[in-house]
């Protein structure tokens, strides 16, 4: 307890690259404290001692799960370890954030999730780009009514390297598609079809595209690449009424809503002359949060521990991400075939 207020005690496991910023943000988010740090390489742990004097370092989680003073862990290591490290947390107690995605089978999705609810703990999958104004604002957009009825999502999210040795192109970065479109959409696509290769013998795949049916006939599409000479990251959803640009790379107006469409007369005789007509308007840019997605995660990762409320980006949102991901995966493996998936309801 800090100044009357309950504080969180948070231990990160995986002084990586991303694991750096999750010891940055909890250091910094208000309700929380930065109690250990773990990490089996010695320099990364001298250097996390270095920067935070203050906390405490160990090899292995297991050295920390018995520390009655630890609250809650977040989990920075490579995705093959994420099920066992975060099933151990949970049966010791601990409130869990994972990374994404969240685990390597939906089976083991789904076991954390239902570890979790059983204990009453929090789970919360870092889908980063759902704390950012700019889906945030998407998803208020489209549910307003404005874009009417959604036709299509596209997305361009491509870059050059960094190449993954544990997962393909799909789980490192059309991962982030699946979330958003889960968050924005509120729905579960209904089928995937996917294709994708490997130019290097023996590592995973490095480029993909991947096409989510729905059962609204709204069609989403992601292009996904490691081998690109610039870095694009670009999301083009279209709407009945209105349709919106979003360009992560744009220093400004990130986001872009267009006053333009399609009508197609309803009328049989104008039908029969095949009578079609465009609409154009006005482009206006929203106002967006500016806060840092992280550290907006952050914090309502200990809110939700202290209030016992259920994140925006759980468990289950976690698992129906990792159902789309084997399920691109499948398809991709077989040139494309279209894999059916179930539909997916919002509690285990």
């Amino acid at each position: 307890m800090e100044n009357g207020k309950v504080m969180i005690n948070i231990g990160v496991i995986g002084y990586g690259y991303w694991g750096t910023n999750l010891v940055r943000s909890f250091a910094e988010a208000p309700g929380a404290v930065l109690h250990v740090v773990v990490d089996p390489d010695p320099e990364k742990l001298q250097l996390a001692k270095r920067r935070y004097p203050g906390v405490k370092t160990a090899a292995r989680l297991d050295d920390i799960l018995g520390d009655p003073d630890l609250d809650a862990v977040a989990i920075a290591t490579p995705v093959s370890t994420h099920f066992d490290l975060a099933l151990a947390a949970l049966r010791a107690g601990k409130h869990v954030w994972l990374e994404k995605p969240m685990t390597e089978t939906s089976a083991q999705a789904r076991q954390l999730t239902e570890e979790a609810k059983k204990r009453g703990l929090t789970l919360l999958v870092d889908h980063t780009f759902i704390y950012t104004g700019a889906i945030r604002k998407m998803r208020d957009i489209v549910a307003s009514g404005d874009l009417g009825d959604i036709y299509y999502y596209d997305s361009t999210r491509v870059n050059l390297g960094l190449f993954q040795h544990d997962v393909n192109v799909i789980s490192d970065l059309a991962v982030h598609d699946f979330s958003i479109l889960d968050y924005i959409m509120g729905k579960h696509p209904a089928a995937v079809s996917a294709s994708g290769v490997t130019h290097f013998p023996g590592m995973p795949e490095n480029l993909a595209y991947i096409s989510l049916f729905y059962e609204s006939g709204a069609i989403a599409h992601a292009n996904v690449n490691w081998l690109a000479p610039v870095k694009v990251r670009q999301i083009l959803l279209g709407g009945s009424k209105k349709m919106i640009v979003y360009d992560d790379m744009a220093t400004s107006e990130k986001v872009k809503v267009y006053d333009c469409g399609v009508k197609f007369a309803k009328d049989p005789q104008e039908i029969y002359q095949l009578r079609v007509g465009y609409r154009t308007g006005d482009m206006w840019a929203p106002k967006l949060a500016t806060s840092e997605a992280l550290r907006v995660a952050a914090d309502h990762f200990v809110d939700c521990i202290k209030s016992s409320t259920t994140p925006v980006t759980d468990g289950l949102l976690g698992l129906r991400v990792v159902e789309i991901i084997e399920a691109a995966t499948a398809s991709m493996l077989r040139r494309g075939e279209t894999i059916q998936l179930e539909r997916q309801g919002r509690n285990v």
